[in-house]
């Protein structure tokens, strides 16, 4: 059962008071419009300040104003924050004490691990399909549900139960970039990096290694992205005459990973060498699946992703002519891995941005909306697109275009 929202509970307790809207907001000093939209849903989150207010007009702690506000955090609201992440935020960084013991009080008795698994596979489903609010509002839980698990397991069963842990918090962090919580996802990726290694599972690894390398050059840490993401790869190269499918495709993500950061670096040709390298092992898993057990980054690569990365490198060169040209043999999507076509397509619609193709780079940003609007309100670069479009074109604004700058963000 879900949580109730702020408004749900708003609504509850003043009609528990006998209040009005009216004679809460005059109460309060908080609008009667502001009121309105928490309890209809428009809004799904207020400042800390407001609900404050609103506690102390109906004589309740401030906490109990406090519901799910997943939703208001995926559809970005400008007063998401902090509220909207202190669940997840519990889960990844609980307070402790000077025993080292966290205040959160974990489940006593998690549920089975098989249960858990299929929560998490659930829970990356929702994540892949742009559902923030639904993997945000379920992960709070299931990551305490399996640090309790992790505690309580044998010794024999102690390794997998670290590789659940590693791939939960692996897929929060994932989460957390999208939703440009940085600093938060840093912590559920050391913690996932931990997990496997206590785990023994170096594929877990390797894919935790490629996340924090996403992060890094989220936060213009470029030279450091590059050298993780090649000192890992480096460390765990199969063999190719006997690797395992999971094995050659964490290490092509990480070459990716690393392609994408010399790119970024203004080193092209290391950039291309990376990705011929990240093919080969492509060509030889050929059409073999990693196993189901593979979440998130390891059931997405193949050499559709890898042609991808050439169009990204193109895109990031400033070429618009070359990423236009590679795309055209990028396989059509969407793939098992949302975000990684979602963002490819973005490079898609600044290239023809760049090439002053306007209506063809609004129907790709279309498309987006349509696909994945929850995802599209996070980009920065289909913000920048928008600009580029909305400053080039000589004709004014059309209403799609005005549409699509409202959900990026961008000022009209």
């Amino acid at each position: 059962m879900s949580q109730p929202t702020t408004g749900e509970h708003l609504a509850r307790l003043r009609r528990q008071t006998g209040l009005t809207q009216e004679q809460l907001a005059e109460q309060s000093g908080i609008s009667v419009e502001v009121i309105r939209k928490l309890e209809q849903g428009a809004r799904k989150a207020a400042r800390l300040e407001t609900l404050h207010a609103l506690a102390r007009a109906l004589r309740v702690p401030t906490t109990a104003l406090l519901g799910n506000t997943a939703e208001a955090a995926a559809r970005a609201e400008p007063d998401h924050r902090p509220l909207s992440l202190a669940e997840i935020r519990r889960a990844v960084a609980p307070v402790r004490g000077l025993t080292g013991a966290a205040l959160t009080t974990p489940a006593s008795n998690p549920p089975p691990s098989d249960v858990l698994r299929a929560r998490l596979r659930a829970t990356d489903r929702a994540y892949q399909a742009n559902d923030y609010a639904s993997a945000l509002a379920e992960l709070p839980s299931l990551v305490l549900d399996v640090r309790t698990a992790v505690d309580l397991a044998t010794d024999e069963d102690e390794p997998a139960a670290n590789v659940l842990l590693a791939r939960t918090l692996h897929l929060t962090g994932n989460l957390l970039i999208q939703l440009r919580a940085g600093d938060l996802a840093q912590t559920a990726f050391a913690d996932a990096l931990q997990a496997a290694r206590r785990s023994g599972d170096q594929v877990v690894a390797a894919t935790v290694i490629q996340g924090m390398c996403w992060l890094l050059m989220r936060q213009g840490r470029i030279a450091e992205a590059a050298e993780l993401a090649v000192s890992t790869a480096d460390q765990v190269e199969p063999r190719f005459s006997r690797a395992a499918p999971a094995e050659l495709a964490a290490w092509g993500w990480l070459l990716l990973g690393a392609a994408a950061s010399y790119a970024r670096n203004n080193e092209p040709d290391t950039a291309a060498e990376l990705v011929d390298a990240a093919a080969a092992a492509a060509v030889r898993m050929g059409e073999r699946d990693p196993g189901g057990e593979h979440l998130m980054m390891v059931g997405g690569f193949d050499a559709g992703r890898v042609q991808m990365q050439r169009v990204e490198n193109a895109a990031v060169a400033g070429d618009a002519g070359r990423a236009l040209g590679l795309s055209a043999s990028v396989p059509p999507g969407p793939t098992p891995v949302g975000s990684s076509w979602q963002r490819h397509r973005l490079d898609v619609a600044w290239a023809y941005a760049a090439q002053r193709q306007y209506g063809e780079a609004t129907g790709v940003l279309l498309e987006l909306r349509e696909l994945a609007p929850a995802w599209l309100r996070h980009q920065r670069y289909a913000r920048d697109i928008v600009k580029l479009i909305s400053e080039r074109r000589r004709r004014a604004m059309s209403a799609e275009l005005a549409d699509l700058a409202s959900l990026v963000g961008y000022p009209l």
